[in-house]
């Protein structure tokens, strides 16, 4: 590359950011180098109904990145084309859309006078206004008028990415307590609408499992948009109606005075979970037996690594639901009315379940067991304790959550379509 340029990749979403950003940053630095005179790599982010409002301060954590705006900004730039802080713009670029909506890069790019390049999932739209096209699968393909087919590149899915990615966090060294035999992961999330529910839930859960297995250790990966003092609150009775509503575990936020121990909450009944505060937490989760997860893009990650799992919805509290995609998600966040659509939405959703692990959509089956409804934090434990008895089907499940994850390339495939738009910019510059 004779001149330098300008990466700038459109996401949105923590699921996004981890499973789609990350590994594409690490790609490009791969292949196209570290020298930021060079290569020039940007984030902005889009409003996204699932955001956390720390998103920003996710990507700033990923070393690749050289500048991110937030979504607060957004639409001004989107509108206007100047960001929050007057960024330069360099005569060759190309826009990288990696989450929110497909016509923000036909926008910028226009605007900038760059190429774009869309990974598409399961839809891939703009197909005359867009320069390139990675996709997770042919079928998207054959959907394509024949004129925009040279636009499709068949790349794979990136969240096979995961088990690829090492950890970011200088934290992440050996820890002793990982030792042991049996290690449970668990994942309650990490909005409050399922924090709420999932915290005492899946800490109950552990202190069921801690009765049969004494020895066993636990652990929570934490989010980087979440502190370790806002998680133990869902874990305070004085602070969360629901652990005394059904009566599940509170516990306390342990803080070691040595530097070389990790934080734990503990539960009235003496059971320790530790907070693994490395982010991607994929060496330690690797490490799991068994991972308690909430739906999400954590069960994409936790099947790129091959994790048995158990997926829960819990439905015992149906207002608190509101992270719907499309018009479902507007509707549960409106004022005054808001809750009672909520419920109403959820209730729905119970009432014809679907799969909704990653794993699942990608099989078309159940290989990871997903479980709706109202159950009981015991009946979880006792079909744990069912799976950690048989190994065999611990086994099963990994072996066909490798067969279903996908191989790993995408990221690889990706990049190399943004050298692509480059070069052909490149070329058209030198006409």
């Amino acid at each position: 590359m004779n001149q330098p340029v300008d990466i700038l990749i459109l996401s949105n979403g923590p699921g996004e950011l981890a499973t789609w950003v990350h590994p594409v940053v690490r790609e490009l630095r791969r292949q196209l180098g570290n020298d930021r005179s060079q290569v020039r790599i940007s984030v902005v982010l889009s409003p996204c109904t699932n955001a956390s409002g720390q998103e920003g301060a996710i990507a700033r954590r990923f070393t690749e990145i050289d500048r991110v705006q937030e979504a607060a900004q957004f639409f001004p730039f989107l509108l206007r084309g100047k960001t929050q802080d007057h960024w330069d713009w360099r005569p060759k670029g190309v826009v990288l859309f990696l989450g929110g909506d497909q016509f923000f890069p036909v926008v910028i790019g226009k605007r900038l006078g760059y190429r774009t390049v869309v990974y598409a999932e399961w839809e891939a739209r703009w197909h005359s206004l867009i320069d390139r096209f990675g996709v997770m699968n042919s079928t998207m393909c054959d959907r394509v008028a024949p004129k925009y087919a040279h636009k499709f590149t068949v790349v794979g899915d990136l969240m096979a990415e995961a088990g690829k990615i090492e950890s970011i966090n200088d934290q992440n060294k050996p820890i002793a307590e990982l030792n042991n035999p049996l290690l449970i992961g668990l994942l309650p999330g990490s909005k409050p609408m399922k924090l709420t529910l999932g915290v005492p839930l899946t800490l109950a859960i552990a202190d069921h499992l801690h009765q049969s297995y004494p020895t066993a250790q636990f652990g929570i990966p934490i989010a980087p948009s979440l502190d370790l003092q806002t998680l133990a609150n869902y874990a305070d009775p004085a602070q969360n109606p629901i652990i005394q509503k059904f009566g599940w575990a509170s516990a306390t936020l342990v803080i070691p005075d040595g530097a070389d121990q990790l934080p734990f909450l503990k539960t009235s009944s003496g059971t320790q979970v530790t907070l693994w505060k490395q982010f991607p937490a994929y060496d330690v989760l690797s490490r799991c037996d068994i991972c308690i997860t909430t739906i999400g893009a954590n069960t994409a990650e936790l099947g790129a690594l091959a994790i048995p799992m158990l997926v829960l919805m819990p439905m015992h509290q149906l207002d608190i639901m509101r992270a719907w995609d499309g018009l479902p998600g507007l509707l549960v966040n409106l004022p005054a009315i808001g809750t009672s659509i909520a419920t109403v939405t959820t209730w729905l959703v119970s009432l014809r379940p679907k799969l909704r692990a990653w794993p699942n959509i990608w099989a078309k089956r159940e290989i990871v067991p997903e479980w709706y409804g109202e159950f009981q934090p015991q009946e979880v434990a006792a079909k744990v304790a069912d799976y950690l008895e048989h190994p065999e089907t611990l086994q099963k499940m990994r072996s066909e959550l490798r067969a279903v994850r996908g191989q790993p390339g995408a990221a690889e495939k990706l990049v190399q379509l943004v050298i692509e738009a480059l070069e052909i910019k490149r070329a058209e510059a030198e006409v």
